[in-house]
């Protein structure tokens, strides 16, 4: 049996038309209430850009910091010879900066797998460290939609996140228009050759760590100059041509090409490491002993007169030599007398203090019987023949060594054959004992040195000697 289906009925009709009809009314007269209402434009671009750019800064957490969170940088992603605590590198050869980017070398170096000279290409060429190795904006357009060749008209798709001046330039306002914070890197101050290194096949991460493991880089990945010692350092052949003086890197003042210390970021000190030269609060007292075991190290940024400012004995207590020195320094004096001499004169301090002790044919008689024999024995020192301890040797050898304890008219009481200046060699009008200290066959060639020196001739022999005449 069919079922016939059923007609609506002709008022049931017409109460779902007019139903639909007011709804229709109802949704015509809010959507012209809204737009009429005062105050409620629709959204302009310009906000939608901004709530988007807000938005996205939100969202980007990323290349902030070297790690999210501003993390601690584990010290193998350090550059070599970090150490935990270090506090970065040292803060006057490279001053503190400014960095308003916001950049991720994990995400690029890491996960992309891009090469530090794929955005760094001028490292390649670079040989001064004032350099600016910074990537040029034209790199970064080829996957973030940019245009960054005319930099006061940057283009960007609007509708690409990546494409937006905020997506990387830190603190950027909807609205600045191609104005972005500058970054400020200031210029190291130390020498270095990029070109140099990578020609080498020095990597970078040998120098700045492990950048592809972090985001932003900072100060804390530029080199420490204990990981520059593991070359400059070295011994040779391993060393190469890698020198390991401090002006190798280091800036060099005028003149004396000492090594600049005063800079507008403060004072270069050397660290404790180094050889314990950290000039700390407890340095007076220990530079001694750093100088002495190390002079040449000191005389990389201080020059002598630095040194004879406090030495020269108007700064007291004069804190030079060890208690016991005085009865160390003849030893001392015959082993390093340039040394001495950089400080003392002989003629003034030397011969002053020896004669006041007794330590010198001039000095008081009255000490000669307590001072002891410096000399070996007369039959070494004076007595024929000249054997290898005989003074005549020795003279020749260092005459600076027997003048800081004689003068000439100690070697006269033997030498000379006159009565010099009328007084006598002793002051006493008694002539030399005339021994000869001329080398056998010396009278063949005495008139060249006559003619050379008269003086050095005349002052053992009178001008009517004899044997003087012999030589004209």
């Amino acid at each position: 049996m069919t079922q016939t289906p059923r007609t609506p009925h002709p008022s049931a009709t017409r109460s779902v038309s007019w139903l639909l009809m007011v709804a229709l009314c109802v949704f015509a007269l809010s959507a012209g209430w809204v737009q009429a209402k005062p105050g409620a434009s629709a959204p302009s671009k310009a906000k939608s850009a901004e709530a988007k750019t807000d938005r996205m800064q939100a969202e980007h957490v990323h290349g902030l910091a070297p790690l999210p969170g501003d993390a601690e940088v584990p010290l193998q992603d350090r550059p070599p010879g970090a150490v935990k605590d270090d506090g970065g590198p040292s803060p006057v050869i490279f001053p503190a900066q400014k960095l308003t980017i916001r950049f991720n070398h994990k995400k690029h170096a890491g996960e992309l797998g891009m090469t530090c000279t794929t955005c760094h290409d001028a490292a390649r060429k670079s040989q001064q460290s004032r350099d600016s190795l910074l990537p040029s904006p034209v790199r970064c357009d080829g996957c973030h939609s940019t245009d960054h060749r005319d930099l006061n008209a940057v283009q960007g798709d609007p509708e690409d996140l990546m494409s937006q001046c905020g997506f990387c330039h830190v603190g950027y306002k909807t609205g600045d228009g191609n104005k972005v914070a500058r970054m400020d890197i200031p210029a190291p101050n130390l020498r270095f050759n990029h070109k140099v290194h990578l020609d080498r096949n020095i990597d970078c991460a040998q120098c700045h760590g492990m950048v592809k493991n972090i985001e932003l880089a900072t100060r804390d990945q530029l080199p420490r100059m204990k990981g520059c010692f593991r070359c400059h350092q070295a011994p040779q052949p391993a060393r190469g041509e890698a020198k390991g003086e401090c002006t190798t890197c280091h800036l060099t003042k005028g003149g004396d090409q000492t090594m600049r210390t005063e800079f507008a970021s403060g004072t270069l000190k050397p660290p404790r490491w180094l050889h314990n030269a950290g000039h700390g609060p407890d340095w007076i007292e220990r530079h001694k002993r750093i100088a002495g075991a190390d002079s040449q190290m000191c005389s990389s940024c201080h020059t002598e007169q630095y040194c004879t400012d406090c030495h020269d004995g108007r700064v007291r207590p004069r804190k030079v030599h060890p208690n016991d020195f005085i009865s160390m320094h003849p030893i001392a004096a015959r082993q390093n007398s340039p040394r001495c001499t950089s400080c003392h004169q002989q003629q003034t301090f030397c011969i002053g203090c020896h004669q006041r002790s007794g330590v010198t044919l001039s000095g008081p008689y009255a000490n000669f019987s307590g001072r002891g024999r410096f000399h070996p024995p007369k039959s070494e020192w004076t007595d024929p023949p000249r054997s290898a301890n005989h003074h005549a040797w020795e003279a020749q050898r260092n005459l600076n060594a027997c003048v800081s304890c004689h003068q000439e008219r100690d070697c006269l009481i033997c030498h000379s054959s006159a009565s010099v200046g009328g007084r006598g060699v002793d002051g006493m009008g008694s002539r030399g004992q005339g021994v000869n200290p001329h080398p056998s066959g010396f009278t063949s060639r005495c008139g060249r040195a006559l003619r050379k020196n008269a003086r050095s001739c005349l002052t053992c022999h009178d001008p009517a000697d004899p044997q003087l005449r012999e030589c004209r």
